[in-house]
């Protein structure tokens, strides 16, 4: 089962966007790195309202974007070891 296929065309541009923020957030050390997700997740969902209307499809996608930019943060860092 492929995590995109749930995440609207729409969303996919947030994941990049997410996966940049986070970067941003670590190096400038504005939140200790275990509630960087959480934050992203609320950025997520001001975004997915935003572009999609306040709705529980938004929300709902905003977690999947957001699952999806962590989780591929973490694979990413565990093959570079």
């Amino acid at each position: 089962m492929d995590l995109l296929n749930f995440v609207m065309d729409q969303a996919l541009i947030l994941i990049p966007v997410l996966w940049i923020l986070g970067k941003m957030i670590k190096q400038m050390a504005l939140v200790p790195n275990r509630f960087i997700p959480v934050t992203l997740l609320a950025i997520s969902v001001v975004f997915t309202t935003v572009m999609m209307g306040l709705s529980v499809e938004s929300i709902i996608q905003a977690i999947l974007v957001t699952g999806a930019a962590v989780f591929g943060h973490q694979i990413v860092k565990q093959f570079r070891q």
